[in-house]
């Protein structure tokens, strides 16, 4: 008998990459830029972190509890893209999430990176961002590869406040 893992939120994210969807890759103004133009609260945008010229946002879909993107507020594409302020700041801010995930989470390690460019799996490709992932031994197994489904253990409020309490002292949150 074929049983059924349903993570029915999933089909908003797969529906959205038609040519009307809101998550398909486009060349103007990305969903980050949105979110940021949208003068909604950081507790609705799950924005977890603001610098002067970086911050930080949950995955809606993320790959564990706890994945976080780190971008700077201008929208760029590249890499090269970024002023010597945005850089230094970006990766400052990248090691302040990973302090805040090991102190909230206590995950075995954590996947950091980009993926620059569509074809690289971007699917916010014209904004820049890195993904900061916790991973624990195990925590992937049999439902992504048969079910093609991921099990996370908590909403995502619950994650924002955990890493905001988390965040390092003295650092922009």
């Amino acid at each position: 008998m074929l049983e059924r893992l349903w993570a029915g939120w999933r089909s908003e994210y797969v529906s959205g990459f038609g040519p009307e969807g809101n998550n398909a890759p486009q060349v103007g103004e990305s969903l980050f830029s949105r979110i940021l133009a949208s003068g909604l609260p950081d507790d609705e945008t799950h924005i977890v972190a603001r610098g002067s010229k970086c911050f930080v946002i949950l995955n809606a879909y993320p790959y564990a509890s706890g994945h976080c993107l780190v971008l700077p507020y201008r929208q760029v594409a590249n890499l090269e893209d970024l002023t010597d302020d945005e850089r230094n700041e970006l990766w400052l801010t990248v090691r302040d999430a990973t302090l805040a995930l090991k102190s909230a989470f206590a995950p075995a390690g954590l996947n950091v990176g980009l993926n620059l460019g569509a074809p690289a799996g971007g699917s916010v490709a014209q904004h820049l961002h890195v993904h900061v992932v916790p991973r624990w031994v195990g925590d992937t197994n049999f439902t992504v590869a048969i079910a093609n489904t991921k099990v996370l253990s908590e909403p995502l409020t619950t994650t924002a406040s955990r890493l905001r309490a988390a965040w390092p002292k003295g650092s922009p949150r």
